[in-house]
C-alpha cells in the first residue's frame, strides 16, 4: 500500500506549526461534524480540511487521493444502501428492480451520512499527515490520556505498517513473476498472498519482539517530552 505517512508528517508545510493548536482544531472539526446533523456544515469541514490539507501543507494530491480512496469507496457503499434500504417516507423515484425504491428520507439520510464520515475522516487525516505520531502521543500525554492506552497505540501502529508494508513486498514479488498478468492468474496470486500473509506478518511480530527484548523493554514505551 505504501502510504508512508510518517514521510509525509515529516515533510509539509505545517510540521513546525505548534502540534497542540493542530490537534485542538482537528478535534473541534471531528466533534463538529459528529454533532452537527447537517450534510452543509459536514460539506464545509470537509473543504476546509482539504483546503488546509493540500493546499496549505502541500501533502500531494495524489498521496491523499490513495489516502482517503479505501474510505471513501467504503463511505459511497454504505450511503447507497442506506438510501435504497432505509426509510419509510415519500418515494421520490422508482427503481423498478427488486422493488428498491429512493424515498426523500433515506436520500437525506444517505447524503448525510456520506459528508459526515468524510468530513471526520478528513479531520483525523490532516492530523495524521501534518503531525508526526511521535509529538501526538506527547500531546495525548500532556492530557493524562492512561499510559497503557499509549503504549497498546504505539504496538498497533507499528503493527499496522508492518502489516502494509508485507503486503507491499508480497505484491511486487508477484508482480516481477508476472503473477497479476490475466484473470486466473490474478486470483491465484491473491489467493497465495492472503494465504502466506499470516505467517509472513506472525514471523515479522516475532522479530519486533525479539528487537525490543535486546534493547531491554520492560513492557514501558517512555513518552516523548518536548
Amino acid at each position: 500500500m505504501g502510504l508512508r505517512i510518517d514521510e509525509v508528517a515529516h515533510d509539509n508545510k505545517l510540521k513546525d506549526f505548534n502540534p497542540k493548536l493542530k490537534v485542538l482544531l482537528s478535534f473541534i472539526l471531528l466533534i463538529i461534524a459528529l454533532i452537527a446533523n447537517s450534510s452543509i456544515i459536514s460539506f464545509l469541514i470537509l473543504i476546509l480540511n482539504i483546503v488546509l490539507t493540500i493546499l496549505i501543507a502541500k501533502i500531494p494530491l495524489k498521496f491523499y487521493l490513495k489516502f482517503i480512496s479505501i474510505p471513501l469507496a467504503f463511505t459511497i457503499f454504505t450511503s447507497i444502501f442506506l438510501i435504497l434500504f432505509s426509510g419509510s417516507g415519500t418515494i421520490i423515484y422508482n427503481i423498478n428492480f427488486f422493488s428498491m425504491v429512493i424515498r426523500e428520507d433515506s436520500l437525506n439520510l444517505g447524503i448525510n451520512i456520506f459528508f459526515r464520515v468524510l468530513a471526520s475522516f478528513s479531520a483525523l487525516g490532516f492530523l495524521s499527515m501534518t503531525t508526526p505520531i511521535n509529538e501526538i502521543f506527547h500531546i495525548l500525554y500532556k492530557l493524562k490520556i492512561p499510559k497503557i492506552f499509549l503504549e497498546i497505540a504505539m504496538l498497533m501502529y507499528t503493527t499496522i505498517f508492518i502489516f502494509l508494508e508485507q503486503i507491499e513486498t508480497m505484491k511486487n514479488a508477484q508482480k516481477t513473476r508476472l503473477g497479476y498478468y490475466g484473470l486466473r492468474n490474478s486470483y491465484r496470486s491473491a489467493g497465495l498472498l492472503l494465504s502466506n500473509l499470516f505467517f509472513k506478518s506472525l514471523e515479522r511480530s516475532e522479530k519486533l519482539q525479539n528487537s525490543l527484548d535486546s534493547r531491554c523493554f520492560t513492557g514501558d514505551f517512555p513518552i516523548y517530552e518536548s
